[in-house]
């Protein structure tokens, strides 16, 4: 005869069993409650990565570099100096084009005094016509009395006829020497002009040896060295502005159908964890899924082919001064959570472009040292300043 197990064990262990599963029920009615309150409007995903601006900065020009100033993981402010090629020849062809405008200034001012000179020749030739028809008229008149000898009436004939022939000469000279000048002042001569824009290339292709940095942020992926051979267009470095980061969510393609533009999002990384959190904001969507736009995309057409759940990339922008508090790095892994409750817009609205999605001025100062240059240089030649 077996011993039966002692009542207070079977009690124990039903009441541990009945613990359990209201722990369960209410762990089920816990979730029902947040999935109806709250779980139904989130989407999320962990396939999601930290974006940002990738600056490059390239030569305008081809030289040997002699100073890089910037190395990997410097930051460095709009404008800094990052690298500079030899600048030699670049000098010595802007020497020559200043030296060329201000030959070409004083030429000019020489047309002007020409000008002048030709214009007073003119004024003298018409006094010596009019002296010569004057003496051609007295002697007419004491001919009749036969005081003048008619050989002289003919040598002052010929005086009014040589004055006259003077005058259209040096009329002519003058007309010919004011079609270079009229309409236009020393400063905006077409030579002048022409000389400027020499001294403009010039400057501009001297200013190119030195390549400033086209925006703040910080240095990556340096390969140019000291002494290295460049060519236009070659990739010496890139500038990261951290401060301009945003997020890359891929979402299947199934949990798309509620997300629009605007609805807020909640953004965790990996980095800081769960006690940071970032406030985002939906801006966009990417054109087609990763797959189409990978590098070999899949030949699904071929019929060899396997069902994969797509995924679409979905941008979200974070608070300026979130991300200035709590930095963030490009490819860093994150967790996005859409809230999806607002769902009045459209799934892809055709939202109007930004003015400049970047934009730098860094390369407008040359052009400003250029023509203040050329300014000096043509006030200093006694042209007067440049017309606006």
């Amino acid at each position: 005869m077996s011993a039966q197990p002692p009542a207070s064990t079977n009690g124990k262990r039903k009441a541990a069993l009945a613990t359990i599963l209201l722990l369960f029920a209410a762990g089920g009615i816990a979730w029902g409650v947040w999935w109806w309150l709250a779980g139904q409007w989130v989407e999320t995903t962990d396939d999601a990565y930290v974006g940002g601006n990738v600056v490059q900065v390239t030569p305008q020009a081809a030289g040997t570099v002699v100073a890089v100033r910037a190395d990997d993981t410097d930051f460095v402010k709009t404008g800094d100096e990052l690298v500079r090629l030899d600048q030699a020849d670049a000098r010595v062809a802007l020497e020559q084009a200043e030296a060329n405008l201000a030959r070409a200034v004083r030429q000019v001012r020489a047309l002007y005094a020409t000008d002048g000179q030709l214009g007073a020749t003119v004024t003298q030739r018409e006094t010596e016509l009019a002296r010569a028809k004057q003496d051609l008229a007295r002697r007419e008149q004491a001919s009749a009395d036969g005081a003048v000898s008619r050989e002289e009436i003919e040598h002052a004939r010929d005086a009014v006829a040589a004055s006259q022939a003077a005058l259209s000469a040096a009329s002519e000279q003058l007309v010919a020497s004011r079609a270079l000048t009229d309409g236009t002042t020393v400063a905006a001569h077409p030579d002048v002009a022409a000389a400027a824009a020499k001294v403009h290339e010039a400057f501009i292709a001297y200013a190119r040896t030195t390549m400033p940095a086209p925006v703040s942020g910080y240095v990556a992926k340096r390969s140019v060295q000291v002494g290295q051979r460049v060519s236009a267009g070659t990739p010496l470095m890139a500038i990261v502005p951290l401060d301009q980061v945003w997020v890359d969510a891929n979402f299947k393609e199934s949990q798309l159908a509620d997300v629009r533009v605007g609805q807020t999002a909640t953004v965790i990384s990996d980095l800081y964890g769960n006690h940071v959190e970032y406030r985002g904001r939906v801006v966009g969507f990417g054109a087609g899924t990763g797959a189409a736009f990978a590098l070999l995309p899949a030949q699904n057409a071929t019929g060899n082919w396997i069902k994969v759940v797509q995924r679409v990339p979905v941008r979200v922008v974070l608070e300026p001064k979130e991300i200035a508090a709590h930095p963030l790095q490009i490819g860093l892994s994150l967790r996005v959570a859409i809230e999806t409750r607002d769902r009045s817009g459209p799934r892809l609205p055709q939202a109007e472009r930004a003015p400049a999605v970047q934009e730098t001025s860094v390369f407008e100062a040359p052009e400003r040292k250029a023509a203040e240059r050329i300014a000096r240089i043509i006030q200093d030649n006694g042209g007067g300043k440049p017309r606006s």
